[in-house]
C-alpha cells in the first residue's frame, strides 16, 4: 500500500503545503499562499521599524488553501491518487511567534474588538520591540536564575517568547488581561487540524519551548513563578495558565477532526504531528546528524546541529539554546543564525543598486554576478559587518548595526554586494567557531534555500571562508519535507529514522574550498574579527588604525 504524509510550512510572508511518497520522496504536490495582510503579510508600523505582527486570519485562510492544493496537484501528477493514503500531517511555522488567545483558544485577533489593535495580533519572530525586556531578562536572569540562561546561550533575545508577552503587558496591557493563555505558532496550527484549540489541552513542542521560552524538564518546566514574578507578577499568574508538558515533534498532537477533514478532502483521524519550527524540521529533511551543520539560507539563516544525548555537552555561549529531543528525538538540538543575510542582499538591491544594472531585482542580481565572475577574493577592498538586522549569534544583540568598511570613489555596486556576501560568511564562520570551542565538531556543511539553489557564486565563497565541503538539499522545500517527515513518524506507520533515510537527500553538486581563495579570506577574517569584537562586545580592547590599511594592502596583491 503507498503511503503518503503532508508537511505545512508557515514562513514569513507565505505558507506552502507539500504531499511526498514516504517510499522515495517523490514531491507529489505542492501550493504556495501568500498572506494577504500588510506588507507582504507583515503588519507593520511606519514609527517603529520594530514591529512585526501577523493576522491569525492569514493563517486560517493559508491553511485550508494548501491542503486543498496539495491534493489536487497530487491527483494530477499521480493517477489513482487517494488522500486516504495520507498517513500524517506535520506543521512548522517561524518562532517564538506567540499568539495571544482566549479561554477557548481563539486567538485575539479574530475577535471584533480586537481586529485592529496591533498588540492583540500574532507576534512574529522577527518582532523586535521587546529589546529592553530581553536585556532585563537577561539581568534578572544572571541575578536569579543562571542556569536558565546557560541553555539558551547566556542572553535572553527579544525575537523570544518571554520579552514579548512582558512588553505586551508593559505597553497594551488590556489586551494582556484579555488573553487568557498564550500559544505558539507552531502549536496552534495542529490544534485547529485536531479541532482542539483549548490552551489548557494542545500539545506543546518541546522545540519552541526549549528554545524560546526557557523550559527544561531539569528545573520542572518553565521558569519558576518567583522568577517570573520578580519580572512582573502578571507573568507568574500567567504560568498556572501555559503549560507543564512539552513533546517531540514526532509525538502524535491529534487527529484530523471532521470540520478539517469536510474541509480539505482528507480522511478524519489522520494523524497530526507536534509542531516545530521551521528551521529544525528542516534540518531532518537535510540529513542532519552528528558532524553535521544543516544551514538554512534565506532572508535570514537557521543553523542546525546535533549531538547525542549521552554525549558530554558544555553549553555554549551565544548560541539560541540546546535543547534534549527539539531536532532529533535521542538528541540535543543545538540552534544558531543570523538575523540578515538575504534580507541584506535584497535591501541593498531594492534601495541602492543603481538602474544602470538592471530594471528588475532579478536583472540586477543576474548582472552583479556577472560582473563578480573572475575576480579575486579581497580585490575590491571593502569589508563589511552583517548586523543590519542586529546579531543572532554569538552576540545575540538586535541593536547593533550594518557596517560597510574600504569603500572609495571608485567602488562599483558589485564589489559592494559580493563584500556583503562575504560578510554573511563570516558571520556563519564565527557560529561554527563557537560551537566547535565547545566540543561540537562540525565537519560538513549542508545547505538548503533559495539562496543555496540559485546561487553558485555566493555557495563556493561561503565554501572558500568555511573551510568545508559545501552541500545543497535535493529537496527545494526542506522545512515543509521534514513536517511530513515528522507527520508521518506521528502515525507510527513509519520511523522517523526510515522516513528520513528514504526521503532526505543531497544534489551532486558539492563545493569544495579553493585553496588560494580560502587563504586570502583567512586574512579578511582576521580583519572581520577585529571588526567584530570591537563594536560587538564590551570587553574588547586593542585598535582599529590597522584596518583600513591592511585591506589595501590586501586590494592591491589581489589585483
Amino acid at each position: 500500500m503507498p503511503q503518503y504524509a503532508i508537511g505545512l510550512d508557515f514562513g514569513t510572508n507565505s505558507c506552502r503545503s507539500l504531499l511526498v511518497d514516504l517510499a522515495d520522496g517523490t514531491e507529489l504536490g505542492s501550493t504556495v499562499f501568500d498572506y494577504p495582510s500588510g506588507e507582504l503579510g507583515i503588519l507593520t508600523d511606519p514609527s517603529d521599524p520594530n514591529v512585526a505582527r501577523q493576522n491569525p486570519q492569514d493563517y486560517l485562510d493559508g491553511l485550508e488553501a494548501i491542503l486543498k492544493g496539495a491534493l489536487v496537484e497530487a491527483r494530477a501528477n499521480l493517477p489513482g491518487f487517494d488522500p486516504a493514503d495520507v498517513v500524517g500531517i506535520g506543521v512548522d511555522t517561524t518562532g517564538s511567534t506567540p499568539i495571544p488567545v482566549d479561554d477557548q483558544g481563539t486567538p485575539l485577533g479574530l475577535k471584533p474588538e480586537f481586529r485592529d489593535e496591533p498588540a492583540a495580533q500574532v507576534w512574529l519572530w522577527k518582532d523586535h520591540t521587546a529589546h529592553a525586556e530581553a536585556a532585563e531578562i537577561t539581568a534578572k536572569a544572571r541575578e536569579l536564575r543562571p542556569r536558565y540562561l546557560a541553555k539558551c546561550g547566556g542572553i535572553y533575545s527579544s525575537e523570544w517568547w518571554w520579552s514579548k508577552l512582558l512588553h505586551l503587558k508593559r505597553t497594551a496591557p488590556e489586551v494582556f488581561a484579555a488573553a487568557h493563555s498564550f500559544v505558539e505558532h507552531c502549536d496552534y496550527i495542529p490544534a485547529v487540524l485536531a479541532g482542539d484549540t483549548n490552551p489548557a489541552t494542545l500539545k506543546r513542542g518541546i522545540c519552541a519551548a526549549g528554545h524560546k521560552a526557557m523550559f527544561c524538564d531539569a528545573w520542572g518546566g518553565l521558569p519558576d513563578k518567583e522568577f517570573l514574578s520578580a519580572l512582573d507578577p502578571a507573568l507568574a499568574d500567567l504560568r498556572d495558565r501555559l503549560y507543564g508538558n512539552a513533546h517531540t515533534a514526532d509525538t502524535k498532537a491529534g487527529e484530523l477532526c471532521a470540520e478539517w477533514a469536510a474541509k480539505t478532502g482528507l480522511s478524519e483521524g489522520t494523524a497530526i504531528a507536534v509542531g516545530a519550527f521551521d528551521c529544525h524540521m528542516g534540518a531532518v529533511a537535510c540529513g542532519v546528524k552528528e558532524g553535521t551543520l544543516t544551514k538554512i539560507l534565506g532572508t535570514s539563516t537557521c543553523d542546525i546541529t546535533v549531538a547525542p544525548r549521552g554525549q558530554d555537552l558544555a553549553d555554549i555561549p551565544g548560541v539560541c539554546g540546546i535543547v534534549d529531543g527539539s531536532v532529533l528525538p535521542g538528541h540535543y538540538g543545538i540552534e544558531a543564525g543570523q538575523s540578515a543575510v538575504g534580507d541584506i542582499f535584497l535591501w541593498f538591491v531594492h534601495h541602492l543598486v543603481p538602474d544602470s544594472y538592471g530594471a528588475s531585482p532579478e536583472e540586477k542580481f543576474a548582472h552583479m554576478e556577472e560582473a563578480m565572475a573572475g575576480t579575486k577574493p579581497g580585490a575590491s577592498g571593502l569589508l563589511a559587518l552583517d548586523w543590519n538586522n542586529g546579531n543572532r549569534t554569538v552576540l545575540v544583540d538586535v541593536r547593533l548595526t550594518g557596517l560597510l568598511l574600504g569603500q572609495s570613489l571608485h567602488t562599483e555596486a558589485h564589489e559592494i554586494y559580493r563584500a556583503y556576501i562575504e560578510a554573511t560568511a563570516f558571520g556563519a564562520l564565527r557560529i561554527i567557531e563557537r560551537m566547535e570551542e565547545f566540543g561540537v565538531k562540525i565537519d560538513e556543511v549542508v545547505n538548503t534555500g533559495g539562496l543555496a539553489v540559485k546561487n553558485a557564486t555566493l555557495m563556493q565563497i561561503y565554501a572558500d571562508i568555511l573551510g568545508r565541503p559545501l552541500k545543497v538539499a535535493a529537496s527545494d522545500q526542506t522545512c515543509a519535507l521534514g513536517a511530513a517527515l515528522f507527520g508521518a513518524a506521528a502515525s507510527g506507520r513509519i520511523a522517523l529514522e526510515d522516513a528520513q533515510a528514504n526521503c532526505a537527500k543531497i544534489r551532486d553538486t558539492i563545493y569544495r574550498p579553493i585553496p588560494e581563495n580560502a587563504a586570502v579570506y583567512r586574512e579578511l577574517y582576521s580583519l572581520y574579527r577585529t571588526l567584530h569584537d570591537a563594536f560587538g562586545t564590551a570587553a574588547w580592547s586593542g585598535g582599529l588604525a590597522g584596518v583600513m590599511k591592511d585591506l589595501l594592502a590586501i586590494r592591491d596583491r589581489q589585483r
